[in-house]
């Protein structure tokens, strides 16, 4: 197929007619009607809004911001607005006003859906505030709306009847649309700056699209859980190949609810970061600590069989009929009830947004749930590279997707080229010129390639840290190395122009409640729990043990352990979790003071 014919709006108006009555969007215990759309209420419902915007007002290539939490009626909106061929604009709904002022007057926007109360009062302050911004469509028909000019229910304009006039320049628009039009612009976190807008066109979804079906797995009807922003790229981009390629693809509003929901979805694939499987893999180490003696042999002798067995797909271990057996027993005893604990019917999980401990890796390969960590950014249209089912490197992020180029630049900088690397920054011709050498992006991410053509990422060229001892250190391992203690929640290494490693550590509270319980450490306030003597301890063995396979200069050799969390309402990281290292060392510059004071 040309890739004119993997349009995305052609692509989900095409699956709309194919798979009629089945449920496309489910929003995760949400009242009707939208606990569950069919593909063809799909279809009705992003054509009815579309003729909304039309009516409206908004030209072809004019801008619309999306702030709201993941629900159907997103998705609704996202598509509706693509085929009246206008650029979305999403916006983090954990954003601050002032946050989303810049990128509504950035973009010069002039509608904005807002999901809930909170949202629709920003809107409503955007609105007074930014003079491009004339509409504000609400999700929610629980809002009460303010009695001005250009607010709306989402659900009152599906219902509305438009003229004749609309539905033409609708279906004028489709039949216009093409692979040169801007699809989105999406805001990058700037950790170090104000955030740009990522030019995404349509011929980067189409060749994302293409390209996926080259390696994944996914049929008609799989069922996806979205949990992670659909405002970043990651589960967005994914979401379009969930919808072009006929999936059923689930809701969730609160990403805080994943373990839960994931037991009553039962999935076939979702999107995850890092984080959520450190948090998995810490949980069952924890459990298995505690588990009696014969258990933990059991464990650990099922973990051994698992890894072989792995292999063994991955070409790299000799099957025997003996290896086989003991799987199917370890299986049965220990792996499907770990399984269970994921839905049970999970097909493969993509993996983005930060390295990977290969550890972590190691463990869902050993009990079947193959983890496929890619690489990639907002500026490739997520993957650039990725494992698959028959190529799972540990460490690795996979070989390079069919279409798109990668090679080692200066200083083993990453260099990605191909159809879905961005057009450039949005009004930022200047900054667009200097990242890219050529006709290659320049990624701010250094690595290797191995002998098979296995990235591995070695470090952030903007993030490494150099100690006063001349030593470097990439935070991202390091961090990655302790995240995976289910006593620890966040860490912040310092250790630029330091002669050691130290850190700012932001306990799991809940966690480490039960253990001070169990072990009879009174105390008034989580600040009395931190300081005690017994609790530091702790961590200081956690962290020997956890840092066992760091070279010394990169151990963490003094801590402060935090009483409240890094935020994105105290500006301490971005939406996409990042941390915003200066404001951190900023913040708690007495603290990190007292840990290299003689």
């Amino acid at each position: 197929m040309s890739l004119e014919q993997y349009h995305v709006t052609r692509l989900i108006k095409q699956q709309s007619h194919e798979m009629g009555d089945a449920i496309a969007l489910e929003g995760f215990e949400m009242a009707a009607p939208w606990h569950q759309v069919s593909w063809h209420d799909f279809d009705s419902i992003s054509s009815q809004i579309a003729q909304a915007m039309i009516n409206l007002g908004l030209e072809v290539q004019d801008r619309a911001v999306i702030l709201s939490q993941n629900c159907p009626q997103w998705t609704c909106a996202d598509v509706a607005t693509l085929k009246a061929r206008v650029i979305v604009v999403p916006i983090y709904p954990t954003s601050t006003f002032e946050q989303a002022k810049y990128i509504v007057d950035d973009a010069k926007a002039k509608l904005i859906f807002a999901g809930d109360e909170a949202h629709y009062q920003m809107a409503c302050e955007l609105a007074e505030q930014c003079d491009s911004l004339v509409h504000i469509i609400v999700l929610d028909k629980n809002i009460s709306l303010q009695d001005k000019p250009g607010h709306y229910y989402f659900d009152d304009l599906i219902e509305n009847a438009y003229s004749s006039d609309v539905l033409v320049e609708l279906n004028q628009r489709l039949e216009d649309a093409n692979l040169d039009d801007l699809l989105t612009l999406i805001y990058t976190s700037g950790t170090t700056g104000d955030p740009k807008g990522v030019m995404l066109d349509y011929r980067n979804i189409a060749s994302m699209v293409r390209q996926h079906d080259n390696f994944l797995p996914f049929t008609p009807g799989d069922v996806s859980l979205a949990f992670l922003p659909l405002s970043h790229v990651f589960e967005r981009g994914w979401s379009f190949y969930v919808l072009c390629r006929g999936g059923h693809n689930v809701y969730l509003k609160d990403p805080m609810a994943v373990k839960e929901a994931i037991v009553q979805v039962r999935p076939h694939t979702l999107c995850v970061v890092p984080r959520f499987l450190e948090k998995v893999y810490s949980a069952v180490q924890d459990k298995v600590i505690k588990a009696p003696e014969l258990r933990q042999k059991m464990f650990t002798w099922a973990m051994s069989v698992g890894h072989k067995q792995s292999e063994v797909g991955q070409g790299r271990h000799k099957a025997s009929l003996g290896l086989s057996l003991q799987w199917r027993l370890a299986n049965k005893l220990v792996f499907s009830k770990l399984k269970q604990v994921l839905g049970g019917r999970l097909k493969f999980m993509p993996v983005g947004g930060a390295a990977l401990d290969p550890n972590v890796s190691a463990f869902f390969q050993s009990i079947d749930v193959p983890v496929l960590c890619g690489y990639g950014m907002t500026e490739t249209t997520a993957t650039a590279t990725c494992n698959t089912l028959s190529n799972r490197v540990p460490g690795s992020n996979g070989k390079v997707i069919p279409e798109v180029e990668i090679k080692l630049g200066k200083d083993n900088e990453i260099l990605v080229r191909g159809d879905t690397v961005m057009r450039g920054y949005y009004n930022r011709p200047q900054e667009t010129a200097e990242t890219f050498e050529n006709g290659w992006l320049k990624t701010g991410d250094a690595g290797r390639i191995d002998e098979q053509g296995n990235l591995f990422i070695t470090d952030r060229i903007k993030e490494l840290m150099k100690t006063s001892n001349g030593k470097y250190i990439a935070p991202q391992r390091v961090e990655g190395k302790v995240g995976c203690c289910p006593f620890i929640e966040q860490v912040a290494i310092v250790a630029d122009a330091k002669n050691y490693v130290s850190a700012l550590i932001v306990p799991a509270f809940e966690t480490l409640e039960v253990w001070a319980k169990e072990k009879g450490i009174h105390y008034e306030s989580p600040i009395e729990l931190l300081r005690n003597n017994r609790v530091i301890e702790h961590f200081e063995q956690r962290l020997k043990t956890l840092q066992s396979e760091l070279a010394g200069f990169e151990k963490i050799k003094k801590f402060t352990l935090l009483p409240e969390a890094f935020s994105m309402e105290a500006g301490l990281i971005t939406p996409t979790m990042k941390l915003r290292r200066k404001v951190i060392y900023n913040k708690y510059a007495c603290e990190i003071d007292k840990m290299y004071a003689r």
